[in-house]
């Protein structure tokens, strides 16, 4: 490949399986390791069509994860057979994710091997819209397009509109699942106290956390029989050295949590959505303690020179109801969103 002296992809191929959509024979996986700065790789995942590398830029889509949890884990996660990845993938896209330093199969810093108080918080706001930056300029020269789509998921709505923000150019559409925006509720991720420069996360917190506002009726059905299961082997395994503790845990850089005392929950935003002037649509779940509603429509109206917006509100789900019961009618809602060709006025 023309890249792989830079890049060193390792490609592969597996068989799809749902025949309710118009998808591909096969599904091919690239990885790329992408650099950001001197000394910093992030890691980038491509699915698409096997054999195929025409795409234009509005059909190439781009994930970033959110403040905790690595971007494949999410994204790319088999659950009954089918990550969100290979489901825009079975509609004709390009997809790619890719881990902020720190996170996931990225470079961890130097000072990840140290215990966590000897160092400051790091991988922030600012530095993760560099690593999209990076990330956003590699798959445009790949694919020879001036824009591409943008996801985010939950911090990764921060990320992803404060790029796009400054990047109106290099952007087609913009989604924005769980948007973070300023704060009135405690923050679920901050513990209070001094914090270091990163945090630990055990499996038995992330679930606590996951359920954290559901009615004590509706938490047995919430998440199907071993999906909770499969995402938490999955993501302990992205991080080797947290994976071998006892329990094991993952490790969170805490520049996100830095962020939200500093900005977030201090009545201040980092940067303006008036800047956004792409179509933009917004996805959120009514039970999200993390970000509950109210962000979402403060975020909502922010949004004052985009072509075109939308919203939608998903009943019975949390967070994380991207690995949840309903999580096709976010699939769907997105998909719809990134497929329609809308040209207001007409």
């Amino acid at each position: 490949m023309r890249i792989a002296r830079l890049f060193l992809p390792f490609v592969f191929a597996f068989l799809a399986g749902c025949a309710s959509m118009q998808s591909p024979a096969s599904i091919a996986m690239e990885e790329f390791m992408v650099p950001s700065e001197p000394g910093i790789d992030l890691y980038v995942r491509n699915k698409h069509a096997a054999g195929r590398s025409d795409y234009s830029g509005d059909k190439i889509v781009l994930f970033v994860h959110g403040a905790t949890y690595p971007a494949e884990t999410a994204f790319d996660l088999q659950l009954n057979g089918l990550s969100w990845m290979d489901y825009i993938v079975r509609h004709g896209y390009d997809v790619y994710l890719v881990d902020v330093r720190g996170y996931g199969r990225s470079t961890r810093p130097p000072q990840m091997d140290q215990p966590a108080e000897r160092n400051e918080p790091f991988a922030g706001s600012a530095t993760a819209v560099k690593d999209v930056a990076a990330a956003v300029d590699f798959i445009r020269k790949r694919r020879g397009v001036d824009k591409i789509n943008l996801l985010g998921w939950s911090w990764g709505t921060t990320i992803m509109g404060w790029y796009t923000a400054q990047n109106n150019d290099k952007v087609n559409k913009l989604v924005l699942y769980a948007p973070q925006w300023i704060r009135n509720t405690a923050a679920l991720t901050d513990s209070g106290g001094k914090i270091g420069a990163y945090r630990l996360v055990s499996m038995d917190s992330a679930k606590a956390r996951w359920l954290t506002g559901v009615p004590e009726a509706k938490k047995a059905d919430l998440i199907p029989p071993g999906w909770f299961e499969a995402w938490a082997a999955a993501t302990i395994a992205t991080d080797p050295v947290g994976g071998k503790m006892n329990p094991p845990m993952l490790r969170a850089p805490n520049g996100v949590v830095q962020d939200g005392r500093d900005y977030w929950g201090a009545g201040k935003a980092v940067y303006d959505p008036g800047l956004i002037r792409v179509p933009t649509f917004l996805a959120h779940a009514e039970w999200d303690a993390d970000l509950p509603s109210y962000m979402l429509y403060a975020y909502f109206d922010k949004l004052t020179n985009v072509p075109y917006k939308r919203y939608v509100q998903i009943g019975e789900g949390t967070h994380t109801v991207i690995m949840e019961k309903n999580r096709m009618q976010l699939f769907r809602a997105v998909q719809q969103f990134l497929d329609e060709r809308l040209e207001p006025g007409r």
